[in-house]
């Protein structure tokens, strides 16, 4: 092939990826998000980070490889830049989405407003931990009117452990003048089914909490495949 015939191809290849973009974007104004799949979201995502590249191979790959929107949006970035073509400036298009999306859901349990809707709850805590690769042990600590004191992030760990120190809890709580916690922490596993070390450490922190007037609510335990309530299962 000469450099004229070449020239041409490549004109065309980038006529037609432009035209496609334009396409998606137009279709995106005009119908919405709901008429999109999942890989479509990710190539209109992936547009600002790689503006002179095709990003449907890319947000196909993606979704093969974690399974979901959400997954790929929380997944760890060195596993995100095992897909080829995704580099810095994909991961930080991602994250700055999911941190977006973090921050939306926390506005609804934020501001010392009653915890009135606990499916508010949930999606945040849902969003903010189902996907992390490792344990992370988070507290909800809450006023006498149930109102968010402070949303903080106790402890990280390993793949499946997560040191809490009962005492060191019941501590921050009384320092924040909390009247009762909801416990969190997330399985990487996926599964959100209780361990006995979960169930025997909410136990220690209950009987320490309870004589100095802090009451826990419950103890939720999240993971890919959905969240677990502690006190639903009458585990305390």
């Amino acid at each position: 092939m000469d450099a004229e015939e070449t020239g041409f191809s490549e004109r065309s290849l980038k006529t037609d990826h432009l035209g496609h973009r334009k396409r998606l974007k137009d279709r995106f104004r005009t119908s919405g998000s709901s008429a999109f799949q999942d890989y479509e979201l990710l190539e209109l995502l992936l547009f600002s980070a790689l503006p002179r590249q095709d990003t449907k191979p890319i947000a196909k790959a993606l979704l093969k490889k974690f399974g979901s929107y959400p997954a790929v949006l929380t997944a760890p970035r060195a596993r995100l830049k095992e897909i080829p073509g995704v580099g810095d400036a994909v991961v930080d298009t991602l994250k700055i989405v999911q941190e977006a999306a973090v921050r939306l859901t926390q506005r609804e349990v934020d501001g010392r407003r009653p915890l009135s809707s606990w499916s508010k709850v949930m999606d945040y805590i849902h969003m903010a931990m189902a996907h992390a690769d490792v344990e992370e042990f988070r507290i909800l600590f809450l006023d006498k009117r149930n109102g968010l004191i402070a949303d903080e992030v106790q402890q990280t760990g390993t793949i499946d452990h997560t040191p809490v120190y009962p005492r060191e809890v019941i501590r921050r709580a009384l320092e924040l003048s909390a009247s009762a916690l909801i416990l969190v922490h997330n399985h990487p596993s996926g599964d959100p089914t209780p361990s006995r070390a979960d169930i025997q450490m909410t136990r220690q922190i209950i009987e320490i909490a309870k004589p100095l007037g802090v009451e826990v609510h419950d103890h939720i335990i999240v993971g890919r495949q959905g969240q677990v309530s502690m006190k639903g299962l009458q585990l305390f």
